[in-house]
């Protein structure tokens, strides 16, 4: 093996910007070697590219292009929108999952779930429905539960809390029921748990060194496809059986029975599969996504005390008990910690397309049709060109106008430098749900509640279809004392 890598060394051809390539195998070896740190890695190519694009080719994999240049961002997502859908290979790769769904779909597909989403989410009746759905969640079931764990000092996984939240907000919002128990002592539902199988197994998938061993694997109907398989029947199972009822119940009525995404779905009169996979989608957005952002910044709140009490301050100077849709866009503080959270620990770590023509990007990188072109959230909060040499730090004067952030103005970020919520076209339709349910959550508990993780450890950040904290974030509870 020694003397095979010696005569590749000999053979290396550097390409401009990338890893180290070979004749044949192109960057396999460096990408083994790198494989439990592609995040890093990649992100320490792109800081010392000119333009911070590289280009990655593989064996078993197509040309790759990765960017952190925020003009490609805007080119591959804006301007020349139509030029880089999902496109077929990242359709297979999610499609026995997600099927038809918004997600996972291009053209005019694509275009008729857009349309009807876009409606949906501009409703003041969905709103207000967000609204009453936290209040119930939070108030009622997790702020008590807080309550007792403090009083137990029992410590707890605070990322597996506020998954099993988030879950039962976005199966309450889409699907008009709640499928999971917050308390830790109790098992997570059998439909929590498909999902995280299924939606694990579609992510390493595209990770795969060989994207061949996989599908040998699905057609072999063994090991990780079979468990694949097996998830996504039972995700399947579960959700069809919930459209039939609220089928039966709406022809029963003749009228809407709920204000959730399912029943106006049915109401429009969307093929069956389609409104199955359109559900699955929206579960899968908003389930891992809001709950990874609230887990990372309560950790970064607990590295920073002073934060934390601007934090308290902003949100004990809003009018007692009231949270609701107007007074949460006031917390102006509160967005900031959230942006410089998701800049830093991004929900989303990277989004591919696929060209569709030959074509060139702003910075000059040539690009093939049929190619990979990957935006790279993780590897941009982490840019000096970006953020400047304080990139690593946790700042929140960064979204504000003025330097000083007490009772200033945000300033408006450009979305190609920050694109967790994606941008253009494709931009996320939940951003400003997915900002109302973060906001309250956090507010809630941290009027009440001190969270203290038992460990100093830097956690570890992992990405899959959705990043999260590696092993949890295990705390302890503690309760305000406001007498002080």
């Amino acid at each position: 093996m020694h003397a095979v890598l010696c005569k590749l060394s000999r053979a290396q051809k550097w390409s401009e910007h990338g890893p180290p390539t070979y004749p044949i195998i192109g960057c396999l070896v460096s990408f083994y070697r790198n494989r439990t740190r592609l995040l890093d890695w990649y992100t320490e190519l792109l800081a010392e590219s000119a333009t911070n694009t590289i280009v990655v080719n593989r064996l078993g994999a197509r040309r790759t292009i990765v960017t952190a240049n925020t003009e490609n961002v805007e080119y591959m997502l804006k301007t020349n929108f139509n030029n880089f859908p999902k496109g077929k290979p990242f359709t297979e790769i999610l499609g026995d999952f997600l099927g038809y769904g918004i997600f996972n779909v291009d053209g005019e597909l694509w275009r008729m779930q857009r349309k009807f989403a876009s409606h949906a989410f501009s409703t003041n009746s969905l709103r207000e429905f967000v609204i009453s759905t936290l209040e119930e969640e939070v108030e009622n079931q997790l702020l008590p539960l807080l309550k007792s764990l403090a009083e137990a000092s029992q410590v707890v996984d605070l990322q597996d809390l506020l998954r099993r939240l988030a879950f039962n907000m976005i199966c309450k919002v889409t699907l008009g029921v709640d499928r999971c128990y917050l308390d830790p002592s109790l098992p997570v539902s059998p439909l929590n748990k498909a999902f995280d199988i299924a939606s694990e197994i579609s992510a390493r998938r595209g990770a795969a060194p060989l994207f061949l061993v996989w599908k040998v694997k699905k057609w072999l109907g063994v090991g990780s496809e079979k468990r694949l398989k097996d998830a996504v029947e039972e995700v399947h199972g579960y959700v069809e059986d919930i459209i039939h009822d609220k089928m039966k119940k709406i022809d029963e009525s003749r009228e809407n029975c709920g204000k959730d995404l399912l029943s106006r779905l049915i109401l429009a009169g969307h093929d069956e599969e389609v409104i199955r996979d359109m559900a699955i989608s929206f579960i899968m957005a908003g389930r891992d996504t809001t709950s990874a952002a609230m887990t990372w910044l309560f950790w970064l709140l607990s590295c920073h005390p002073d934060i934390e009490q601007e934090l308290l301050k902003e949100i004990e100077n809003m009018e007692e008990n009231l949270l609701d849709y107007e007074s949460l866009k006031g917390l102006k503080l509160l967005k900031a910690s959230l942006c410089e959270s998701m800049r830093l620990y991004p929900p989303i770590a990277w989004d591919s397309k696929h060209a569709m023509v030959d074509d060139t990007l702003p910075d000059g990188t040539r690009v093939e049709a049929g190619d990979r072109v990957t935006y790279f959230p993780y590897g941009m909060g982490r840019m000096e060109t970006l953020w400047g040499k304080d990139w690593y730090e946790f700042r929140l004067s960064r979204w504000f106008i003025e330097p000083s952030y007490q009772g200033g103005s945000l300033k408006k970020v450009c979305p190609y430098k920050f694109p967790v919520f994606q941008t253009g076209p494709r931009v996320c339709l939940g951003k400003e749900m997915a900002f109302t349910q973060m906001k309250y959550v956090v507010a809630s508990i941290l009027r009440q509640f001190k969270i203290r993780p038992i460990t100093s450890d830097k956690p570890v950040f992992v990405p899959l279809l959705t990043a999260h904290m590696a092993g949890g974030l295990r705390v302890m509870i503690q309760k305000r004392d406001h007498s002080k």
